[in-house]
């Protein structure tokens, strides 16, 4: 070649160049070319092809061959390397998607698919490990086609799987069902099988010492995972186990993060509730402290709860609801009303009734029996004040019963500042508890002290709701109470009974005197009026009548025995009143065929004899007696009635006419 003639650009010419021009060329440079051009393998065989066929010598041939050799090896770490890079630069993108996930589902099938991916395996899946029952589970799985394969549970130890959770290290078989250095089980080869997984890699996912799970990829071939194959599924399941741990630290942060929002909401109402309930306790305390009633707590809470309040006496309250309240001493619901019942001291005073609320939370609850608390104490205090003006009231009482020649003057003084007026007519009424106690009353029967401090309590507090006066005399209770216009004795005797038995939840029997004018002006009428209303509750009770009320006038005949005043012209006109009018009105005579009618022995025949008229008229005059006296005019009892009153009339009648004369 010429001096001034520039060698060729390897590559710029079309054909191979001369056998003289190659065997002066390096013998690396055609397979440099190559491996700049990245050729496949099989093209690093032409270069030696040639020369061969060019006839080169045997040294070049040599050299050929050894920068042939050589070239693979470089193309073989080329690719290795380029491998390498794309295995890193996927499992970094890995980690970097795997980084943003939060939530530990997403996170776990990422982490499949990515191994999938990563190893291009037919089949990726993840157990992980239940340290309550000692195995793992399958957790996800992705390209399974099979449900018992995706529901399989692998003891520690067992199968390929078990063996890597065991161990902590990776296994890898070609082909499972033949391999023979795992434990092979019934449940799961035929998983595997259906699955129709051969060639299987495990590697475990560690989390410091420990393994929670296992990460598989497998394929349904045979084939053989190379070592870097198997530390590239390590590396990614290196990350994969700190993702998790990621995601579970972050859903117990999210879950922790929702408690303690849960559990602040619950302080604030807490803080709240009790802030609510600490004002309501001040209310009621300054209520007491400033000397308030059960009207003022009534408001109070009728305003705190929203409702319709109210304070009722035992009686005016269902019994069932009353006796829910006072066994659970808790406010308790009766409809869409609330009860919680007022007591002191084993005795009902009342109860505090809500209305309009069918359901309470626990803080309105225990308002509404807080307050019925403070009630109690409210009435105990007013009945400890009462107490001591009942003492004065009862000292009064005593005197005008023992004293009857005290100053009337300083007898109506004392009673002015008790708020009583002795100048009007009253009533003196005995009490007296009697027979067992009524069913449903809670405790047993109480001793006679304690039942006589309760009777001259409710006493007490009768008599002062009435302006009267009240005392403990004779194992009873004795009551002075003043007569509105139109009462009488024995409606006072009735309601005394009735109120003070369904205040104490025991009979309670009552007799009353006759009126006593004015108890200041006379005040030993006071004494013989309290011995009348006695004699007339022993009457009660021999009669078989404890525990209810009556006056002398209800005793008929007896009352004339009992009564101080013998009031016969009351008695004749309480029995024959109705008959005698009705003559004077009429004309009629039938006073006088009553007195024919028992004077024959009540026989209609001897009767008319007797008055000279026909049988008819008896039977027509008799019949207008029934309906004038009743239909039971004729019974023993009332028949002996009558003829007493119809004797006292004549007499009555005989004593007018003497005087008359």
């Amino acid at each position: 070649m010429p001096d001034h003639q520039q060698p060729p650009v390897p590559g710029s010419e079309p054909g191979p160049a001369p056998a003289a021009a190659c065997a002066d060329d390096p013998a690396e440079a055609p397979f440099l070319d190559l491996l700049a051009g990245g050729a496949a393998a099989e093209e690093y065989d032409r270069p030696l092809l040639s020369a061969r066929a060019d006839g080169a010598s045997a040294g070049r041939l040599a050299a050929l061959e050894r920068a042939r050799l050589l070239a693979l090896r470089v193309r073989t770490e080329l690719e290795d390397r380029r491998r390498r890079e794309a295995e890193l630069s996927a499992l970094y993108a890995t980690a970097h998607d795997l980084a943003g996930l939060r939530d530990l589902d997403a996170v776990l099938r990422a982490i499949v698919r990515r191994a999938r991916s990563l190893l291009g395996t037919e089949v990726a899946y993840l157990t992980l490990h239940d340290p309550a029952a000692g195995d793992t589970w399958m957790r996800v799985t992705d390209g399974s086609v099979s449900a018992r394969f995706q529901q399989l549970r692998l003891g520690m130890g067992e199968g390929l799987g078990g063996l890597v959770a065991q161990t902590a290290r990776p296994y890898v078989t070609d082909n499972y069902l033949h391999d023979e250095r795992f434990r092979h089980t019934r449940t799961i080869d035929s998983g595997v099988r259906d699955e129709g997984l051969v060639a299987i890699l495990g590697v475990p996912l560690l989390l410091g010492s420990g393994v929670i799970g296992v990460l598989f990829a497998a394929d349904r071939r045979e084939r053989v995972f190379e070592p870097g194959q198997i530390a590239l599924l390590a590396a990614h399941a290196a990350h994969a186990a700190v993702a998790i741990d990621t995601a579970n630290l972050l859903a117990e942060t999210r879950k922790t993060l929702t408690e303690l929002a849960t559990a602040n909401e619950i302080i604030r109402d807490r803080s709240a509730v009790i802030e609510r309930a600490s004002g309501i306790h001040d209310r009621l305390t300054e209520l007491v402290l400033r000397g308030g009633g059960v009207q003022d707590v009534v408001r109070a809470v009728a305003e705190v709860l929203d409702g319709a309040v109210e304070f009722a006496e035992p009686g005016q309250l269902p019994a069932a609801a009353l006796d829910r309240s006072r066994a659970g001493g808790r406010a308790v619901p009766d409809g869409d009303t609330w009860v919680a019942v007022v007591r002191a001291g084993g005795e009902d005073l009342g109860a505090l009734v809500l209305r309009g609320h069918p359901a309470l939370d626990p803080v309105d609850q225990r308002t509404l029996e807080r307050a019925a608390m403070v009630t109690s104490l409210l009435l105990l205090a007013r009945r400890t004040a009462g107490e001591a003006e009942q003492r004065v009231r009862g000292e009064l009482l005593d005197d005008l019963l023992d004293a009857a020649a005290r100053d009337p003057r300083l007898l109506g003084e004392r009673a002015a500042r008790v708020g009583a007026d002795l100048d009007v007519p009253h009533v003196v009424l005995a009490a007296r508890m009697a027979g067992p106690r009524i069913p449903g009353c809670d405790g047993p029967p109480r001793p006679d002290g304690t039942d006589r401090r309760r009777l001259w309590s409710a006493a007490c507090h009768l008599a002062a709701t009435r302006h009267g006066l009240a005392a403990v005399r004779d194992g009873g209770a004795v009551l002075l109470l003043p007569l509105a216009p139109g009462d009488d004795p024995a409606h006072t005797a009735r309601e005394v009974a009735a109120r003070l038995g369904s205040a104490l939840h025991v009979p309670v029997t009552v007799g009353a005197s006759a009126p006593v004018p004015s108890p200041a002006a006379r005040p030993a009428a006071v004494a013989e009026a309290y011995a009348e209303a006695r004699r007339c509750r022993e009457a009660l009770c021999a009669l078989g009548r404890a525990g209810q009320g009556a006056a002398a006038a209800d005793f008929g005949f007896l009352g004339l025995l009992l009564s101080d005043t013998r009031d016969v012209d009351g008695f004749v006109h309480r029995t024959l009143g109705a008959v005698a009018d009705y003559d004077a009105r009429r004309g009629t005579e039938l006073v006088r065929t009553l007195a024919a009618y028992f004077a024959c022995g009540m026989s209609p025949a001897r009767t008319k004899d007797a008055l000279h008229v026909h049988v008819n008229t008896v039977a027509q005059r008799l019949e207008r007696v029934g309906r004038l006296l009743g239909p039971d005019w004729q019974s023993p009892a009332r028949a002996l009635e009558i003829q007493l009153a119809l004797r006292l009339h004549q007499l009555a009648a005989a004593v007018a006419g003497d005087t008359e004369e």
